[in-house]
């Protein structure tokens, strides 16, 4: 969410930054309104002071033992209440569709991003490939049907129990996500000094204002309509409201939290595109790194964020990519985002496994999220968020990866010790 004061100071930057997005906005609807709204505080605020002014004259009066206020006086008075009431009553609609404007305003982009109109103009930031892993000498199959050869990924039954987009990982497979878990989490919390958090899995709607999902998103969210909870399309969305209407000492800053949940997207936008496998589901893993800095720390935490989820690829051993995204690429709430991708060579291409992104105030205003800084004035965070990494895509990147000639898939060195000292899934 921007200030209305930025908005108002800054119109030109506000609608340029929500066209590079990509995104509308209501700018127009918004300027008027607030033009409305203050020409009517106005008039209360004068009417109030008259209001004051005249009741403090009466008082005054009858204490110096001055005969009562003639009718014409309280008539007066009787009249400026009425038209303080009619004001008050304008003013309340007028400031409730104003606020609800507010919350579609996309974030502009920060000033480093680079402009573009969609993934094609995102920026390659960097490549990595372990020095000692070679191209495979037999054509690599795709992750799913190493799964459904081993019999660790069924994917017919996921869709006779649910819907398309579910699958059921077995024996191995299941093992394999659950080691991938715990290692990613280890390593956070212990090198890397995160907090951990188990969030709740079903959160209220002011929650998903607060981050930015509604009222943008509410299509693609899943609904529980009896109760009007969300199920959560990410630990984001609970982890950062954990927050939300709080004042925090600027000595508890950096906050930094990790967390897993079971995620739900119901994937509106996907239709056709990654049908077959374990890459984009309504149900997911994920692991999720969430952090709380002062603003002048923001940009070097986005840093240190991708950085953390690299290392979890690094000690895998899966070759990746980063990418800066560009303007046209980025969410309707990112300021700055990162992409990290897996190369899968059964699929020959890249699967993005992490986004890590700094939100700048943004969420933070949304959702009332302060900190009193060293003066002792209240000033709204930054927040940054980033995958830490998600689970089915990090699991189809092994077994694309580690798959061997026989049809078996080697276990990564990093994995064994959380899979009882399995080397090989057969």
């Amino acid at each position: 969410m921007l200030s209305l004061n930025f908005i108002r100071e800054h119109p030109d930057a506000v609608r340029q930054g929500a066209y590079v997005k990509g995104e509308p906005v209501p700018l127009d609807e918004i300027l008027k309104l607030d033009r409305e709204r203050r020409d009517l505080l106005g008039e209360l605020e004068r009417l109030r002071s008259e209001q004051k002014q005249q009741s403090a004259g009466m008082a005054k009066s009858r204490q110096g033992g001055a005969p009562a206020a003639d009718q014409a006086v309280i008539e007066e008075l009787r009249k400026k209440r009425e038209q303080i009431k009619d004001l008050e009553q304008r003013v309340g609609p007028i400031e409730a569709r104003l606020n609800m404007l507010l919350l579609e305003v996309p974030n502009p982009p920060h000033e480093s991003v680079p402009r573009g109109k969609d993934a094609s103009d995102n920026v390659t930031v960097r490549e990595w490939a372990p020095a000692e892993r070679h191209p495979p000498t037999f054509k690599p199959r795709p992750h799913y049907e190493i799964g459904e050869r081993l019999g660790i990924l069924d994917i017919e039954r996921g869709v006779k129990v649910a819907t398309s987009r579910f699958v059921f990982l077995k024996g191995a497979g299941a093992r394999l996500e659950r080691a991938l878990l715990n290692f990613m989490m280890d390593l956070h919390i212990r090198e890397h000094g995160y907090t951990e958090v188990l969030p709740p899995q079903l959160v209220n709607r002011a929650s998903m204002t607060g981050t930015g999902q509604l009222p943008k998103f509410e299509d693609d969210a899943f609904r529980v309509e009896k109760r009007d909870l969300f199920l959560i399309p990410t630990a984001e969305v609970p982890v950062t409201n954990m927050y939300r209407d709080e004042l925090l000492n600027v000595g508890a800053l950096p906050i930094k939290h990790v967390a897993w949940s079971t995620n739900f997207r119901s994937e509106a936008g996907a239709a056709g595109k990654d049908t077959r496998g374990y890459v984009r589901l309504h149900q997911f893993n994920k692991v999720e790194m969430v952090q709380f800095v002062e603003p002048e720390q923001s940009m070097a935490a986005l840093e240190a964020l991708v950085a953390d989820a690299e290392d979890v690829l690094r000690r895998l051993e899966i070759p990746y990519r980063v990418l800066l995204m560009c303007t046209g690429d980025m969410g309707f709430a990112q300021w700055k985002k990162f992409d990290l991708e897996a190369y899968v060579p059964g699929e020959d291409r890249h699967l993005e496994v992490s986004s890590c992104s700094n939100f700048g105030e943004f969420q933070a205003r949304r959702a009332n999220i302060r900190y009193r800084d060293k003066a002792g004035k209240p000033q709204f965070v930054h927040t940054l968020n980033g995958s830490g990494l998600a689970l089915p895509r990090t699991v189809a990147a092994v077994l694309e990866n580690y798959q061997q000639a026989d049809g078996t898939v080697q276990v990564p060195s990093a994995l064994r010790q959380y899979m009882g000292g399995l080397d090989r899934i057969a």
